[in-house]
């Protein structure tokens, strides 16, 4: 799995039982903010067999801030080239890609940060998503 950079504030994934994506199966992650002025780069990590039948992964990603204040994004991750090949790194069935939501993100407001991550792929089991997860790393 591709890792963030020593220089983090949060680097963490989950995994996804036996590569099959439950939509009703939704990962989350507590964030913990200090320094609302540092600079971060925002990635979602995704790990995948190469099986996987799509080029695109869709997520549904649920934020919710420290003042109680939720946001709602839908993110298109590419995984595929045009011409079919993978665009993640890995060896045998496994790819993994590093996927760059935001190159300078700041956080508002410090304090606790939570974040849902819900496949939006209009199946409600999604075969081939094995790990799924977000990182923070400074500028």
């Amino acid at each position: 799995m591709f890792s963030c950079s020593t220089n983090t504030l949060y680097d963490e994934s989950v995994v996804i039982p036996e590569a099959e994506w439950d939509n009703k199966n939704i990962p989350y992650f507590d964030v913990n903010v200090e320094d609302s002025l540092e600079i971060y780069s925002f990635y979602l990590n995704i790990r995948h067999l190469e099986n996987y039948r799509y080029c695109n992964l869709f997520v549904f990603m649920h934020t919710t801030f420290p003042n109680g204040n939720v946001t709602h994004d839908t993110i298109e991750c590419v995984l595929a080239a045009p011409d079919g090949r993978w665009m993640g790194k890995g060896s045998g069935t496994m790819r993994s890609a590093k996927v760059m939501l935001n190159p300078a993100m700041r956080f508002p407001l410090t304090g606790n940060y939570h974040f849902e991550l819900e496949q939006a792929m209009r199946e409600d089991v999604l075969k081939g998503i094995s790990d799924i997860g977000i990182c923070f790393e400074k500028q």
